[in-house]
Parts: structure tokens; sequence; C-alpha cells
């Protein structure tokens, strides 16, 4: 260590542009250029998913569309906010950006000289046999790092790849509650039409077991047709039971989605037939998924978070360069430290470089690349993941609607057996058993009418969703 009486007022601005200018020397970075991998599926959907959409084209973009103009329910709406402010996934999610945020600023912290203000004093034997005192008071600056070799940078981007992947992933969280809360909602809405379904049924059945009772008690009606007519209403008290529990089940899990109960006031929603929401969504192609899509953009910055941590293990390998030094009074009177104290400063700089670490550096290097070919490896599953849940609700969309009109119309045919085997049946042309086996039909039609008009209507919602729409 040097240490010597200043003896010109100079000395700090010469020290001061001596480190300015080997400052400007560090531009060195080991960072592997980066390049995007490849998507790893194929270049458009089929076209056979588009048969619903009009003018692909002319369609709106998901990403583009509020959710509040996408949903059309007031009620849903209303729900949707409460979730956005109270659900604790979410809430984490804002959280966990703030905690990037800080983890950023210490590494940012690092690329700067950090100055700290001290005061010492000592007592001690002189050579004299005397006791000396001595003073001092100063600024300092401890083991600063010259990043010569860009591996404090290298970290410091790392960590804004890692804050951008955080604001990332609180989108993906709010389109998925989003489209959670929507969903939820519509199994509700789909749960009271087969409770309604399942209540008409058991007041049929029982009106239907009460005649054959009374045909079997006047020998009119064989056992073979009271048992049919128990078993029908038993099954209509099970539909029943089954649909009750159902609903709650689903209400407790909208509960949890919005992070408080159900409040009382909400206003007045639409039938699960009249949502309105906008079946012509544009797919556009698969490479259109990685700016649309939140956690496929999540995963490239994971990706260039193991870039950089990557450039950080390759600088370990050179020399570091740090700095130690203060500036300051020193006086052996504390009265006249700060009056008439010697200037005094150090100025101490360090060469660290590797040579026996037993592999460590290496093997530093050798897990960075691993992890950055786990965050390829995680990139392209993001993109095919997304490519599938797209494909997966377009195939929906095309075929949803056709499914809905063949089961509706399934449905009116069952009602018009049912009406004309109760018609047979009352002029005695047919049995008890034709009357029960039409209801039995018309029960399961009603029950799968109300559930595909539930999945076409959550299949745009879906769609919604995977199309990156729902973070604006």
């Amino acid at each position: 260590m040097n240490k010597r009486s200043m003896q010109s007022k100079h000395m700090p601005c010469a020290l001061a542009g001596l480190a300015m200018a080997i400052l400007s020397l560090a531009g060195c970075s080991f960072i592997p250029a980066y390049e995007r991998p490849a998507a790893p599926v194929a270049d458009s959907f089929s076209p056979a998913l588009h048969s619903v959409a009009t003018i692909e084209h002319a369609a709106t973009m998901a990403a583009d569309l509020p959710w509040q103009d996408f949903f059309k329910d007031a009620r849903l709406k209303r729900l949707i906010e409460l979730s956005l402010q109270n659900n604790r996934d979410l809430r984490v999610a804002v959280l966990a950006i703030e905690q990037t945020r800080a983890q950023l600023q210490l590494r940012r912290a690092d690329e700067l000289p950090t100055v700290n203000a001290g005061f010492t004093g000592t007592r001690g034997p002189a050579s004299s046999g005397a006791i000396a005192s001595t003073y001092t008071a100063g600024l300092s600056v401890t083991a600063y790092e010259l990043d010569f070799f860009g591996r404090v940078r290298a970290l410091s981007q790392a960590a804004q790849a890692q804050l951008l992947g955080s604001q990332e992933a609180r989108k993906t969280v709010q389109i998925s509650l989003i489209a959670s809360v929507a969903t939820t909602y519509l199994n509700l809405l789909a749960d009271d039409e087969l409770l309604r379904v399942a209540r008409e049924a058991l007041a049929t059945r029982q009106e239907s077991l009460r005649l054959t009772q009374l045909k079997f008690d006047n020998e009119v009606a064989s056992r073979l047709d009271l048992s049919q007519a128990q078993s029908l209403l038993e099954g209509a008290k099970l539909a029943l039971a089954q649909s009750t529990r159902q609903r709650a089940q689903d209400e407790n899990a909208l509960v949890l989605l919005l992070g408080q109960p159900l409040p009382k006031d909400l206003p007045s929603g639409l039938p699960i037939t009249g949502q309105g929401l906008l079946p012509e969504l544009a797919a556009g192609i698969p490479s259109e998924l990685l700016m649309r899509r939140p956690d496929i953009r999540q995963a490239e910055q994971q990706l260039l978070a193991s870039n950089a941590n990557m450039g950080a293990a390759r600088a370990a390998f050179f020399p570091r360069i740090t700095l130690t030094g203060s500036a300051g009074v020193v006086s052996s009177d504390l009265d006249a430290l700060f009056s008439n104290g010697t200037t005094a400063w150090t100025f101490v700089p360090q060469l660290l470089l590797p040579i026996f670490d037993y592999g460590r550096n290496q093997a530093n290097v050798e897990a960075a690349q691993v992890a950055r070919d786990i965050a390829v490896a995680q990139y392209e599953k993001a993109i095919q993941t997304g490519f599938r849940e797209v494909a997966d609700a377009l195939a929906g969309r095309a075929t949803l609607g056709e499914q809905l009109r063949a089961q509706n119309a399934q449905l009116a045919a069952e009602q018009t057996r049912m009406q004309l085997t109760d018609l047979r049946f009352k002029h005695g042309a047919a049995n008890a058993f034709d009357v029960l086996d039409a209801q039995r039909s018309l029960f399961a039609a009603q029950q799968a009418a109300a559930l595909v008009q539930a999945q076409q209507v959550q299949n745009l919602v879906t769609l919604y969703k995977v199309l990156g729409g729902g973070w604006q």
C-alpha cells in the first residue's frame, strides 16, 4: 500500500481523470451473439380450421382487442374487474416484478463505484514510548471492479431480461385469470340450465310414477312398467343432485378466482345464448404468436438471461481488476482534524488472475451452457404449446357450431317424439314403456344441448386467450 501526503490540490482531479480514462477502456463482452431459434411448428394452421371465420385479414386480432370490448355481459365484466383487483395469483405476479426490478437495481449498482464516508481513530504506543493518536476522515471506494471483460454488465443484462420476463409473466397470469373467470361464469350459466332441465324432468317423472302406480294398483300396468318409472325418477333425482353439487363447486371456484365472496349487488347478466362474443378472431400465422403471446415472450426473455449469464461465466476466466482508494484528512488532534488536518489519499489497484481453481470456472461455463440449452428447449416448447392451443381452439370454432346445430335439431326431434308418444299413450296406441323411453331420450338431449352450448361459448373465450387477448 502506498500512502503519501498530497502535495498538490490538483491531485484528486488527476486521479479522477485517470479513473475515467481506465473506465472508458472497458468494452469487451463475452455474451454469445443471440439468434432467435426457429419456430419448430408448421408455417400455417390447417385451412380447415378457418372455415367458420369470415375473411381472415378482415377479422379482429385478439391481442389488439381489450377484454372490455370482447365481453358484452355486464355481470361478467364486473366479475373480471373484481378478480383483477383481488386475485392473489395476479398479486404475486405483480410483486414478482418489483422483486426482479430490485435485483436489476442491485446489478446496475455493481457497475458504478460505491463511495462511503468514513471516520477512524486509533491510539497506541509510539516509538518514543508515548501514546500517539491518529484520526482520519474522508471518502473511500472499496474493491470497485473495472469491468474490462463485461462480467458485471453481463449480469446486469441477465437481470434486465429477468425483469422483462416477469412483466410478461404478469400479463400471462392476467390473460389466464380473465379466461378462467369467464369460463367459470359460463359454467355457472350452464349449471343453472342443467338444474332447470333436471327439475323439469323430476316433476315430469314424479307425475309419470304417480300415474303408473295408479295403473299398477288397478292392474292396468305391470310391475316392469312401475320399476321403469321408479328408475327414471331416481335418475332425475341423481342428475339434480349432481347438478346442484357441480354448481356449488363452480361457484366456489369463482370465489377463489375473485379473491373475495360474490357481491350481492352484481348487475344483471345475459343468458348463455346471448353472450355476443366475437367469433371472427383472426388466427394469423404461427410466427405471429411470438409477438402476441406473453408466455412465449417470457420464455424468450429467459433465454436472453441465460445467454447473458453465459457471457458472465466466460468472463470469469480473465483477470479481474479492482480499485480501492480513499481521500481525506488525517491529524493527531481530533479537534484540528477538519481545520489543520493533513490531506491524505490512498490508491490500491489489484489484479486477480485465476490459475488453479480446480475447474470451478469451467464448471460454471458448462452449467451456463446447459442452462441456455434448457432455455432454448423451453422456448421451443412454449411455441409448440401455443401452436397446439390455437389449433385446438380453431378446431373447436370450426366444428362446435355444426355440433350445436345438430344437437338442437336432435333436441327438437326428441321433443316432437315426446309429444307424439304422450298423445298416442293417452289414446291407448302406445304403452308406458314408450313414454318412459321418450322421457329418457328427451332429458339426455336437453342436457347435451346445454353442454354443447356452453362449450361453444367457452371455446370462443379460449380462442381469445390463446391468441394473446386479455392483457391490455
